[in-house]
């Protein structure tokens, strides 16, 4: 009997992770049109169809979603495992696939990932940047990077140097209209730049302080997902944000932002990178791996 090619598997798995044939024609290095006639082939063999397609949309049936989720961790096995055999040469080649909330991908981007391809020039770097969590398994990545707290307990994490913080900042030109908060309380009287979360919940901002634990749904007259455009309200005197404070220390160490209520923003955990335990690890992930340790003792 038949048996569907590890190319055609790879294909349904691309398409599933992009979201358009042509997006994963372009993973697969093949045209748009190969690339469909490939599908249906796998789809008349198996005699289901995995996706239902229109001119502006493709999405996963049943069938194929039951698929991605039986296949796609088999298939990252095998690739793991071939990976391991190439790993014999001496240069880590291939690619590593990760996956990061916005605030840890730019944490690891410089100097981690930059040092890393210029290091190993035949090792790809695919980050991409989700806010919800996601199974890295059952999406295809080969890392995940997020807070400690959220890593789930059967994955390997490897620390990445210091604890992360909130900061809550303001404009001076804010400061000198409104004033400023002295306890988490008073925000509640000034103007927040409210963030949404995936799930489509407000970011409550949560403080703490010997022992006290103070959570805010704070007022505000914008409310946004996306916390680079909410730093460019703030910037601008509109209202104070609530950050990574890795994302504004330059703004405020160049007296565009002050911080506020500093005392009340504790470290709340350390960014990790994670992966699956029981996977065996390829030359690139291994090396990128060695990197992460270092770059992390330079951190602490």
């Amino acid at each position: 009997m038949e048996t569907a090619s590890l190319q055609e598997l790879n294909a349904v798995l691309a398409i599933a992770r992009r979201g358009t044939f042509r997006a994963a024609a372009v993973d697969m290095t093949m045209s748009t049109t190969a690339l469909s006639h490939m599908i249906r082939r796998l789809e008349a063999h198996l005699g289901v169809r995995l996706f239902n397609r229109t001119t502006r949309s493709v999405s996963l049936t049943d069938a194929g979603r039951l698929f991605v989720e039986q296949v796609g961790p088999a298939l990252q096995d095998m690739h793991g495992a071939l990976d391991v055999v190439r790993s014999q040469r001496d240069e880590p080649t291939g690619m590593i696939r990760i996956n990061a909330a916005p605030f840890a991908a730019r944490q690891i981007m410089s100097p981690l990932i930059t040092t890393f391809v210029r290091r190993y020039p035949k090792v790809h770097v695919d980050l991409v940047t989700e806010a919800r969590l996601v199974d890295i398994v059952a999406e295809g990545f080969d890392l995940g990077a997020r807070v400690g707290t959220l890593v789930p307990s059967d994955m390997i994490a490897v620390p990445l140097g210091r604890g992360q913080r909130y900061a809550i900042v303001a404009s001076t030109d804010y400061m000198e209209r409104h004033g400023s908060p002295k306890v988490p309380s008073d925000l509640l009287n000034h103007h927040c730049i409210r963030v949404r979360l995936p799930d489509g919940s407000r970011l409550r901002w949560r403080f703490e302080k010997d022992g006290e634990t103070v959570q805010l749904d704070v007022p505000g007259r914008i409310t946004l997902d996306e916390t680079s455009v909410a730093r460019t309200a703030v910037l601008e005197g509109v209202g104070i944000g609530c950050f990574m404070e890795e994302g504004v220390e330059e703004d405020i160490a160049a007296g565009h932002l002050v911080r506020l209520l500093e005392d009340w923003t504790p470290s709340f955990g350390t960014l990790c990178l994670y992966y699956p335990g029981r996977r065996n690890l390829s030359a690139a992930m291994k090396a990128f791996l060695d990197m992460a340790r270092a770059f992390a003792k330079d951190r602490s």
